[in-house]
């Protein structure tokens, strides 16, 4: 669990909200197909906060997340990749009022299925 104080009082919140608020705001992102699976093997299993395509820390009232992608074709990585740290900053921000770090964007491969038509 984390733990942080402010002036109101502690708030606790169990890792796996942050890992769901984190990957919901990502795959929200346009041009974003899926969450990739975490490298490092059997290592990734002994961490905490982490889970199929993010892993997140936490340092007193500070997140930093680490977010594995996979792209549909024909998408700016650059602007894709952008948007996912800048969603994915707000949702925690607003939704738990935690602060930002770092969040950092791996993007692991490019989909060969074309992106759904909307």
């Amino acid at each position: 669990m984390y733990e942080f104080t402010k002036d109101s009082g502690k708030t606790t919140i169990a890792p796996d909200v942050l890992v769901d608020i984190t990957r919901l705001a990502a795959l929200g992102v346009e041009g974003v197909a899926r969450l990739a699976p975490i490298p490092g093997g059997v290592n990734r299993l002994f961490r905490r906060g982490s889970s199929e395509g993010v892993q997140i820390i936490v340092e007193g009232n500070t997140v930093d997340a680490d977010i594995y992608i996979i792209l549909y074709p024909n998408v700016s990585i650059r602007e894709i990749s952008r948007e996912v740290q800048t969603r994915v900053a707000r949702a925690i921000e607003e939704m738990v009022g935690m602060e930002i770090g770092s969040i950092h964007i791996h993007v692991e491969d490019i989909t060969i299925n074309p992106q759904p038509s909307a």
